[in-house]
């Protein structure tokens, strides 16, 4: 009687594992019904701040003369951006090198013979005033510096545009799910995931300098343009 007990509550017990493994299969199918779709979102944002890299190359034959020379025009051009109103914490140097001047022949194949040195000091300049960056560039060349290495362009307050490049992306991602439901005949149910990718796009923009400037010529024209900034999200929704 006890065997007949035993065997008849291992049944029972199988059968509700049986059906509990079913039921869990099913829910697992039911998550399993989900729509994923990437959505895009970009606003236009026009840059209010700048970077440059500008600084000196000065060569001569020995490097204390190559160095007196560079410090004298580092000195000049610096006291010159602090004058355009260039805060201290916004002058930052970003290169310094002192390198020899070999040469190797016309034809490369001789043994280089030292004929100078170049030292070279660069300092990275954070300008508030988009405005006045082509007179600052003018001021720097005539200063002294023959080398800029470009600008890049920023908004220094990027968060309501981020936030609306966010509202744009997903709504553009719940457009593309609802139409991807309504030609499948399908109906979307509860958000189950969304992630974020973001960014900025800096424009690139090219000026022409000239090595010596009049002082009363005419300010580089600069054009900083519009920065995008945008948002990608990936959202998940159920399927009822």
């Amino acid at each position: 009687m006890m065997k007949k007990f035993l065997n008849a509550t291992a049944i029972l017990t199988v059968m509700f594992i049986t059906m509990a493994q079913t039921q869990t299969f099913a829910e697992d199918l039911k998550m399993n019904r989900l729509i994923s779709i990437s959505g895009h979102g970009e606003v236009r944002a026009v840059p209010d701040m700048a970077v440059i890299n500008m600084g000196v190359v000065s060569s001569a034959e020995t490097a204390r003369a190559a160095l007196d020379a560079n410090t004298k025009a580092m000195t000049e051009l610096i006291a010159n951006l602090k004058t355009a109103n260039i805060d201290d914490k916004d002058i930052a140097t970003s290169n310094f090198s002192v390198n020899p001047r070999l040469d190797y022949g016309q034809n490369g194949g001789q043994v280089p013979k030292l004929i100078g040195y170049d030292v070279t000091n660069s300092v990275t300049v954070i300008v508030h005033k988009i405005d006045g960056l082509g007179a600052l560039l003018d001021k720097a060349v005539t200063s002294g510096s023959n080398q800029i290495n470009g600008i890049s362009f920023s908004v220094s307050n990027p968060d309501a545009a981020m936030d609306e490049a966010r509202k744009l992306a997903v709504k553009d991602a719940t457009h593309k799910a609802q139409i991807y439901a309504g030609a499948a005949s399908i109906n979307l149910g509860n958000v189950m995931s969304l992630s974020e990718s973001s960014g900025m796009a800096e424009p690139q923009v090219m000026f022409s300098r000239a090595k010596t400037m009049a002082a009363d010529s005419a300010p580089v024209p600069i054009a900083q343009g519009s920065q995008v900034i945008s948002v990608d999200v990936n959202i998940s929704w159920e399927l009822k």
